[in-house]
């Protein structure tokens, strides 16, 4: 859908239920028209279509004489509005009969339910935000952390697409040198100074390597960091996961082998959201229901980002030998090795632990001793400097492969200049780069990309 609708749309913009007040939201052209059709002031005879834009009116939803709602009625004329189309938002009870009600009067009236995500499909398709920003909006809905907060609004407000945009136009006005060079291939002219052309792409190769770098850490800004917490049977995975939770989440027994399945549970951590993994006890066992958690213990190993390897204070002396086992297995892995039932160890016998082991935290689970440590070590492994400087950190997973593609090119565009070859062979390159930077904004668009994205949202947005 490139082109701009020209119908009225209609969605409830708060969340379904029952609740004190619920939001209607319509747009289109004739949307102030419509809903001026049923709606009666509280202060003298008032028409929404004459009044200003920006102001909230009080009165009632009407249809045949039959009062529906005491409403307020919120109008913002285009293209001063989300969409940049005339805008009407109902404030209205937030019974589920009102609601669907006022829909439903709407409906046999001219206007159509939205699609998940069309409010702001047009305000992309009407110039309001660009495609980047759009996205933006979902992740923003979708917070649940400070930091996945931060970064979506930084999105939403405009850095990353103006950085993007600012690369794509530098090198569109040289791409449109190197058309002109091809142009007059016969009078051997050149256009575009090769220095300066060659300066230009070193610069956007390394900010295009800067942004792709950066994902790493937007994604799990985005997604939240899964913690594997491993270690054989009765080391205190479970306790620790209640102290760290501060609640009684998963089972605790003397009993070895009581966590059977994977248990899961988030949490925000200076503003950063993990999601802990209780797993199964690791040990050789007959028993077929425990041997299939164990089975998913290693599973979830594999799936976390960082491992809370947890060891009992008791068996410390083979602990040279189980880091080494479990870093060997797996060697791409970060992993940080936990001491637990600290009470159980001397004073030097903890200061000779830390002094042989770097980064080893030692703590008690059941006690919450050392809890603090080990909240203060996760937040120092994940990379915050980005996020409190204001960085462009990128998270959307499409804008990660579009910056790829273009970094590809770039390379390709960067070869041709070292190797003098004809201007010709990498002006491709060079397209290539803009059609790929164009997608991340949406100056190159599809129907198929607009809908893939849209689905995502909510309707009502």
């Amino acid at each position: 859908m490139n082109t701009i609708p020209n119908d009225t749309i209609i969605a409830l913009a708060t969340p379904s239920g029952v609740g004190a007040i619920a939001v209607i939201r319509l747009s289109g052209e004739k949307s102030i028209e419509i809903v001026n059709q049923f709606f009666k002031s509280k202060f003298g005879k008032k028409e929404l279509t004459n009044v200003k834009s920006h102001t909230i009116h009080l009165g009632n939803i009407i249809e045949n004489d039959r009062i529906i709602d005491e409403v307020l009625i919120s109008v913002f004329k285009n293209p001063q509005s989300y969409t940049g189309e005339n805008v009407i938002e109902i404030n209205c009870h937030g019974s589920v009969y009102i609601q669907q009600e006022i829909i439903q009067l709407f409906i046999k009236n001219g206007v159509r339910n939205a699609d998940p995500g069309e409010f702001t499909l047009r305000a992309f398709l009407n110039g309001k935000m660009d495609l980047s920003q759009a996205e933006a909006v979902a992740d923003l809905i979708a917070s649940n952390s400070a930091a996945s907060h931060q970064v979506a609004l930084q999105q939403m407000r405009g850095g990353f697409s103006t950085e993007i945009e600012n690369l794509r136009q530098q090198l569109l006005n040289f791409a449109s040198l190197i058309e002109l060079e091809l142009d007059f291939a016969e009078e051997d002219v050149e256009f575009a100074d090769r220095t300066e052309f060659n300066n230009l792409v070193t610069k956007i190769s390394a900010v295009l390597k800067r942004l792709i770098d950066s994902f790493a850490l937007g994604n799990v800004l985005k997604n939240g960091i899964p913690v594997a917490i491993v270690g054989e049977p009765n080391v205190g995975k479970s306790t620790l996961l209640n102290a760290l939770l501060n609640e009684e989440k998963a089972i605790v027994s003397h009993i070895a082998g009581t966590t059977r399945d994977a248990i899961e549970d988030d949490i925000s951590i200076e503003g950063i959201a993990y999601r802990f993994i209780d797993t199964a006890g690791i040990r050789e066992t007959k028993d077929f229901v425990e041997n299939i958690g164990i089975k998913k213990t290693f599973e979830n190993i594999e799936k976390a980002q960082l491992v809370l390897h947890l060891v009992d204070a008791s068996k410390v002396d083979d602990l040279q030998k189980n880091i080494s086992e479990l870093k060997d297995k797996y060697p791409t892995k970060n992993i940080l090795t936990i001491i637990n039932k600290a009470d159980l160890l001397s004073d030097t016998e903890i200061t000779n632990l830390k002094t042989q082991f770097s980064n080893l935290i030692i703590l008690s689970a059941k006690e919450k001793t050392g809890i603090h440590e080990l909240t203060n070590t996760l937040t120092h492994l994940v990379n915050k400097g980005a996020l409190s400087n204001n960085e462009t950190i990128v998270s959307n997973s499409r804008h990660f492969e579009a910056l790829n593609n273009a970094y590809t090119s770039i390379k390709e565009v960067q070869k041709g200049i070292d190797q003098n070859i004809s201007t010709d062979l990498f002006a491709i390159d060079i397209r290539q780069a803009l059609f790929h930077l164009g997608e991340i904004t949406g100056e190159v668009t599809t129907e198929d990309l607009l809908g893939n994205i849209f689905a995502n949202f909510c309707i009502g947005k």
